[in-house]
C-alpha cells in the first residue's frame, strides 16, 4: 500500500512540471515529459527519498500509460496513412528489428534472449509522447502528422507484437494462436463500429454531455476497460488492448456522434493528461534505477551508445523508406521523432528483468537513453524542419486539438 504522501508528491510534481516548461520556454523549448521525469527521479529512492510508490500508485500508473496508448491510438486516421505510406511504414520496422537484434547480439556476447530484448527496445517508437508534441505544435493534421502517425503506430505495436509472441513464457505457436484470436474479435468489434449507430445514442451523447450523465465519456472508458481484460484474458500486452481501445472509440464517436466527438475527446484527454499520464511519467522517475546506473561506469558508457542505436536502427531505416513527397528536413524529422522511445522501452526491459534476461544496469543504460531521446530527439526535429504551415481548420478532434495547440503551443 503507498503511503498517501507518496501521492500527494506526485501530483504536486504534475502541476509544477508546466510551471518549468512555460519559465524555460522563452530560452530552451524542454518537452513537458522531461520535467515529469526528471521530478520524479528526484522524489524518488535514489535522491530524495521522499516518494515511493505502492500498489494503488503502480495501478494508476499503469492505467496513465493505457491511457497514454489510447489516445496514441484514438489520434491516428488510418484512412488518411493508407496506401504507400503504410507500405513503407511496415518494411521499414521489420528491418529496423532485424538491425536491432544483429547489433543486441554483438553487445551481449551472443545471448540471443538478451539481444532480443535489446533488439525490440531499439525499435519502438513514443508514439503517445510524439503526437502530443506535434499537436500542440498545430503540426498533427497536415501531411507530415499523417505519415510520422503511420510510421509512429507501426513503431509502437510490432514492438508490442514481438513481445506478445516470444517474451509471454508460452511457446511461439501458442501466442500466435492467441495473437490472433485477439486479432479476430478486434477486427469484429471494428466492423461493428463502421455500422450506423441508432440516432439515440447521438441524442443521448448532447444530452448529458454537460451534465453528470457523460454517457460517452462513460462509454468511451467501458470500451477501454473491455479491450485491456480482453487482451489481459488472451495473455496479452494490456498495451495491445489499449490502442485497439482507441482506434474503436475514434470510429464509433466519428460515425455516431460527429458534432461532439471533439469534445468528447476533450473530456477524455483532461483525465488522461489531467491525471493519469502524468502520474505515469513521474512514477517512471521514480521508479528509475539511478543508483545501478551511477555505480556501473559499463552501465553509464551504454547511454550515450544507446541513443545512438536508437537513431541508427531505427530512424536510418526510416528516413530511407519516407514517403518521396517528404522534403529531406521532414524525413530528418521523422527519423528523429520515430527514434523517439520511453513507455515501451520500461515496459520491454521490465519484462527483461521479470523474467531474468537482461540485468538491472543494461535496463537502466536502456531507460536512461530512452529518457534522453525524449528530451533532444523532438528538439532536434523541431529544428530542421522548415516553419510549419498553420494548422488547416478541422472538425470534431481536429478542431479542438488545433485549438489546444494555439494554447499551448508556447509549452513545447
Amino acid at each position: 500500500m503507498s503511503h498517501p504522501g507518496t501521492l500527494v508528491l506526485i501530483m504536486a510534481a504534475a502541476v509544477l512540471a508546466p510551471l518549468l516548461v512555460h519559465a524555460t520556454g522563452r530560452r530552451l523549448r524542454i518537452p513537458l515529459v522531461v520535467f515529469e521525469i526528471v521530478l520524479g527521479i528526484l522524489l524518488g529512492p535514489d535522491v530524495l527519498g521522499w516518494a515511493r510508490p505502492g500498489d494503488v500508485v503502480d495501478t494508476l500508473a499503469d492505467l496513465g500509460l493505457s491511457m497514454l496508448i489510447f489516445l496514441a491510438g484514438y489520434e491516428i486516421d488510418f484512412a488518411a496513412a493508407r496506401g504507400d505510406t503504410l507500405r513503407r511504414a511496415l518494411w521499414s520496422w521489420p528491418i529496423a528489428l532485424v538491425a536491432g537484434i544483429a547489433v543486441a547480439l554483438l553487445v551481449s556476447g551472443g545471448d540471443v534472449f538478451e539481444a532480443f530484448v535489446v533488439g525490440t527496445a531499439l525499435t519502438s517508437t513514443t508514439l503517445g509522447t510524439v503526437l502530443p508534441m506535434l499537436r500542440d505544435r498545430g503540426e498533427l493534421r497536415g501531411r507530415f502528422g499523417t505519415v510520422i502517425s503511420a510510421f509512429g503506430a507501426v513503431g509502437e505495436f510490432g514492438p508490442v507484437i514481438a513481445v506478445a509472441l516470444l517474451l509471454s513464457g508460452r511457446r511461439p505457436a501458442e501466442s500466435a494462436a492467441l495473437l490472433a484470436a485477439f486479432g479476430a474479435i478486434t477486427a469484429a468489434a471494428v466492423f461493428w463500429a463502421l455500422r450506423p449507430r441508432p440516432p439515440w445514442f447521438a441524442r443521448l451523447t448532447e444530452l448529458t454531455l454537460h451534465g453528470s450523465g457523460q454517457f460517452a465519456v462513460r462509454f468511451v472508458m467501458l470500451l477501454l476497460a473491455c479491450m485491456l481484460g480482453l487482451a489481459e484474458v488472451f495473455g496479452l500486452d494490456v498495451l495491445l488492448g489499449a490502442f485497439a481501445a482507441g482506434v474503436l472509440a475514434r470510429l464509433v464517436l466519428h460515425r455516431a456522434a460527429p458534432a461532439s466527438s471533439g469534445e468528447v475527446l476533450g473530456k477524455v484527454e483532461a483525465m488522461g493528461f489531467g491525471f493519469l499520464v502524468p502520474l505515469f511519467y513521474v512514477v517512471t522517475g521514480i521508479e528509475f534505477d539511478l543508483d545501478a546506473l551511477l555505480h556501473d561506469p559499463v552501465a553509464l558508457l551504454l547511454v550515450p551508445g544507446f541513443l545512438l542505436l536508437f537513431l541508427l536502427v531505427h530512424g536510418l531505416p526510416v528516413y530511407l523508406l519516407a514517403p518521396r513527397d517528404l522534403g529531406r528536413g521532414d524525413r530528418v524529422a521523422l527519423a528523429l521523432f520515430t527514434s523517439t522511445c520511453l513507455p515501451l522501452v520500461v515496459a520491454i526491459t521490465a519484462i527483461g528483468i521479470d523474467q531474468k534476461l537482461v540485468d538491472e544496469g543494461l535496463a537502466a543504460s536502456l531507460v536512461g537513453a530512452a529518457m534522453v531521446s525524449v528530451l533532444v530527439f523532438p528538439l532536434i526535429a523541431a529544428r530542421v524542419r522548415a516553419s510549419p504551415p498553420s494548422a488547416p481548420a478541422t472538425e470534431g478532434a481536429g478542431g479542438a486539438a488545433g485549438a489546444g495547440g494555439a494554447a499551448d503551443s508556447e509549452a513545447w
